[in-house]
């Protein structure tokens, strides 16, 4: 299994805990929530003005968000004909989480600069400058909490943070429902309790009945009861 499919394995196990960052996530998946006109997706009068103003704000900087953008890729690059994170407008989706979260705020905006600060200790020059090589290296220092070396642990904050937005902010794009694979909610074929569990109880069904019920044929027709509670069609 690649880092790709180890990350996103990851984040489906998460999904039955809820949301990996708190906050309130828009029930339209097809665009990103940093699109610039936001979209109908069950929002209140107040709560579209309140969208509004936050996109219309800018947190980070052009520098910042180029480093951002550099993270993002980092952690879920283009794979075998699969987008980036980029390609689904994470960055963007970090940029409009600050703003709705502010206790984020700090926390990144320190880690982009500890960022740098062991880019240019390490190698002489700021992260985005790095040659991708020497990027992945840091990275490496900082993405293993269990393994990071003593002094590392804002570093190992941060990524771990930068991850978690960017998982969360790719897999609830049209691009990463798609590559999970997310039907949604989809009728399946029940054809009974199983003959052998029957067999076990000493039960089984009614011929009439199975005549009426199961026949997947007839799944899509709505069935019908006469007065006194029996099955019609």
């Amino acid at each position: 299994m690649d880092r790709r499919e180890s990350l996103k394995s990851l984040f489906i196990g998460s999904l039955a805990g809820g949301m990996l960052v708190n906050g309130c996530a828009p029930e339209k998946v097809e665009e990103p929530v940093a699109e610039k006109q936001p979209r109908g997706y069950g929002r209140t009068p107040g709560e579209k003005l309140r969208d509004e103003k936050l996109l219309a704000e800018q947190f980070f900087t052009q520098s910042e968000m180029e480093t951002l953008a550099t993270l993002c890729d980092i952690i879920l690059p283009p794979a075998d004909g699969r987008h980036s994170a980029t390609d689904a407008g994470v960055p963007e989706f970090v940029e409009f989480m600050v703003k709705d979260i502010p206790r984020h705020q700090l926390p990144l905006r320190g880690g982009l600069m500890w960022l740098d600060h062991q880019s240019n200790k390490l190698f002489g020059r700021i992260f985005t400058s790095c040659n991708p090589e020497d990027q992945l290296v840091l990275c490496d220092l900082i993405a293993f909490p269990d393994k990071a070396d003593p002094g590392m642990e804002q570093g190992v904050r941060f990524f771990s943070l930068v991850r978690d937005l960017t998982l969360t902010g790719f897999y609830t794009t049209r691009m990463g429902i798609d590559e999970l694979g997310y039907k949604g909610n989809t009728p399946n074929v029940w054809d009974g309790v199983p003959d052998e569990v029957l067999q076990k109880h000493g039960l089984s069904y009614e011929k009439e009945w199975l005549a009426k019920c199961i026949d997947q044929s007839k799944r899509a027709d709505i069935a019908e009861w006469d007065e006194d509670g029996n099955l019609l069609t």
